[in-house]
């Protein structure tokens, strides 16, 4: 249980949770730095990336402790140095892939190839790189000069179809967006080349906003039709790393074809202290749909999976769990129609104050959710529809029956 203090400290925790980040600017590029990588790839995942879209990639090149420690803080840990010396002290302090650029390529630590790099000044310069020649997997286009849109779409339409990842250096937020949305495709990437701490929380703040505006899932309205106290069962805490806001929460259900969406213990009530962190997810058997378009068992949920936080609207993000809780609880069962067809869809949960269902409306009241112990027959709540039948989690086509 949280106090209202540490609470507090939390969400002060979250607002400032977009802070730290500085200085450098090397800009030759054959300037030796740090080695290290696994493969050199460090993936956006961006708090929630729309379900088809590829992932982006963000290298941070810097010499800036500020600038390494806000990176890390938000999910890209792959540097490239002008320094060896500082990529392996920053190695011993940091989780980070260090890499060193040496003349034309781009190593790790082990002293693998993992990219290579090509300085180019002119249209006619980026027509002599030949991606499908390149000896590693990764390419990055270093430009100099002044053409800036013209030159984005110029790589963005060359390298279309590359078996490579192609980055492109930046040097502030604004040219990295540029070469991210270039021809609506944008590269696969970028190398953000910066001295300031602000261009990494904008950089942040970009793929935040672009992931939620695309991440959006259909949510259907279904009317209730049974709720009724059942036994005892082993319910489901599971606890995020992350906060969540009021209207959001996970999808859950008895079935895969049908997913309640309930909502977090976010909310103050007269019974307990609010976790922001915490849903009610229902007994072991339930399904939750994680990312990929996959479910699994609240009971396969463990620290470091990841599942999907959706709110009222559609918009979806990931989270990691952080904990799982399973106690044996008294149960309440619902079940829901689908407003628009015959499926019924049915979830247990916990009968307890603190357990709630998103509803279609916020209402004249602002309420977002119905507390499964004031929920009646005919209130209207969101599922989310899908295929019902599963192997280890992915949908196929298949002939099954649920109930």
């Amino acid at each position: 249980m949280a106090s209202s203090s540490s609470l507090a400290s939390a969400k002060a925790l979250a607002r400032s949770h977009a802070s730290l980040l500085a200085p450098q600017t090397q800009r030759t590029v054959v300037a030796p730095a740090p080695s290290r990588s696994r493969r050199a790839s460090v993936r956006m995942r961006a708090s929630a990336a729309a379900p088809a879209e590829p992932k982006k990639t963000v290298w941070v090149w810097t010499e800036s402790r500020q600038v390494m420690t806000a990176a890390v803080e938000r999910g890209w840990s792959t540097f490239l140095f002008g320094s060896k010396d500082l990529g392996k002290d920053w190695s011993s302090t940091a989780r980070i892939n260090a890499l060193f650029i040496d003349g034309p390529g781009i190593f790790d630590e082990e002293n693998q190839k993992v990219a290579v790099i090509s300085q180019v000044s002119s249209p006619g310069e980026l027509d002599l790189v030949q991606p499908d020649n390149a000896e590693a997997e990764n390419i990055v286009i270093d430009f100099r000069g002044g053409w800036q849109v013209i030159r984005a779409e110029n790589i963005v339409a060359a390298f279309q179809g590359c078996k490579g990842n192609v980055l492109a250096v930046s040097t502030n937020t604004t040219e990295a967006q540029v070469f991210l949305e270039a021809l609506e495709q944008g590269l696969d990437g970028v190398v953000l080349k910066v001295d300031d701490m602000d261009d990494i929380i904008k950089l942040k703040d970009y793929f935040d906003r672009r992931n939620e505006a695309k991440s959006q899932l259909p949510l259907t309205k279904a009317t209730v039709t049974k709720v009724e106290v059942v036994g005892m069962g082993d319910r489901v805490c599971v606890d995020l790393c992350s906060i969540m806001r009021p209207g959001e929460g996970l999808l859950v259900g008895s079935y895969a074809r049908g997913m309640f969406l309930v909502h977090s213990e976010c909310l103050e009530t007269n019974y307990i202290a609010s976790r922001p962190f915490r849903v009610n997810a229902g007994p072991v058997h339930a399904y939750v749909t994680v990312p990929g378009g996959k479910t699994s068992y609240l009971s396969e949920l463990g620290s470091g999976k990841e599942v999907i936080v959706i709110n009222q609207s559609g918009l979806w993000r990931t989270a990691i769990v952080g904990r799982v809780k399973i106690e044996s609880r008294p149960l309440i069962l619902v079940e829901a129609k689908d407003n628009s067809g015959d499926e019924t869809y049915s979830i247990f949960l916990q009968n307890a104050e603190t357990v709630a269902l998103i509803t279609p409306n916020t209402g004249s009241s602002g309420r977002t959710a119905i507390p499964v112990t004031s929920l009646k027959v005919g209130d209207e709540v969101l599922v989310r529809k899908q295929g019902a039948a599963r192997h280890t989690g992915i949908e196929i086509q298949e002939f099954i029956v649920e109930r």
